[in-house]
């Protein structure tokens, strides 16, 4: 049985989900998404991710296709009509449809499709084992705080990672880590602080990152916002990455050196049953 997707204000099967060959998302990338867990059958920090949505949009001079609580009724239909427990709901909106003009057209109604993805989040088991990453040059565009749908060299990387037979790449610009192929990094001193780069238009303003952080902050962990280098992770006591579909996962190899004791360690292992338990109360 097929999912039913969510495609300009209709429920579809996704055989039959079609867009435009003239929407700029295609033909552009100018589209921005947003991805939001599902755990239990409620979404985790939905309104963090709305608030990003619209300033994405905004940045973007892009109109928003429905109001928020138009799009939480979304995906809480969405996770009806697909006997959503536990996955993801991709959101995407573009500038919609136009002859094509790399000028923005000014009558085009903005796409907007979403679609769910059944996957195991809370029990992963790599949050066990921990993940092993190699380092890349940072090659993206200079606005990686706009959530947007440009993902090819994020999508590189992700190969790069692979042809090497680890999980994942920290992309790397003059000297220092910026963030992960489609993650937050960070990495545990020796003395127990948590560090990861500060908010810039240099990485994306992670959703989870926000929670994550202040959930430290109030289990009295010291955390600090700056830059730190590879060879700062590979001698750390532990590593790890946020996001909204791996929430806290632990790293314990960094081009090929194991950080700490090349185990999962305790910092991260709390933070991600602190987050899951948080999340989980605060969920809609």
């Amino acid at each position: 049985m097929s999912r039913i997707v969510y495609v300009n204000g209709d429920y579809v099967p996704e055989e039959d989900a079609k867009i435009s060959v003239f929407d700029r998302g295609f033909l552009f990338a100018d589209g921005v998404y947003e991805v939001t867990s599902v755990l239990d059958g409620k979404l985790i920090d939905f309104e963090g991710h709305a608030r990003r949505l619209a300033r994405s949009l905004g940045e973007l001079e892009m109109a928003a296709p429905v109001t928020d609580d138009e799009l939480l009724a979304i995906h809480r239909e969405l996770i009806a009509r697909n006997d959503l427990t536990e996955g993801m709901i991709y959101l995407q909106v573009t500038r919609g449809a136009a002859d094509r003009d790399f000028a923005y057209p000014k009558d085009a109604a903005p796409s907007l499709v979403l679609f769910t993805q059944s996957k195991t989040l809370a029990d992963s088991p790599v949050a066990k084992t921990g993940m092993r990453v190699i380092s890349i040059p940072d090659q993206r565009w200079a606005r990686r705080d706009i959530k947007t749908v440009q993902l090819l060299y994020p999508s590189m990387g992700k190969m790069m990672a692979k042809a090497a037979g680890v999980d994942d790449a920290w992309m790397v610009e003059d000297g220092f880590v910026t963030e992960g192929t489609s993650n937050n990094a960070y990495i545990v001193t020796r003395d127990g602080t948590i560090v990861t780069r500060h908010l810039t238009t240099e990485i994306l303003h992670g959703i989870t990152r926000a929670a994550v952080l202040r959930f430290a902050k109030e289990a009295q962990m010291q955390v600090e916002e700056r830059p730190f280098t590879i060879e700062e992770a590979q001698h750390a006591a532990e590593a790890f990455i946020t996001s909204a579909s791996t929430f806290v996962m632990p790293v314990v190899e960094v081009d090929g050196v194991k950080v700490g004791t090349g185990q999962v360690g305790p910092i991260a292992t709390r933070l991600r049953e602190i987050y899951l338990e948080e999340s989980r109360k605060a969920a809609l």
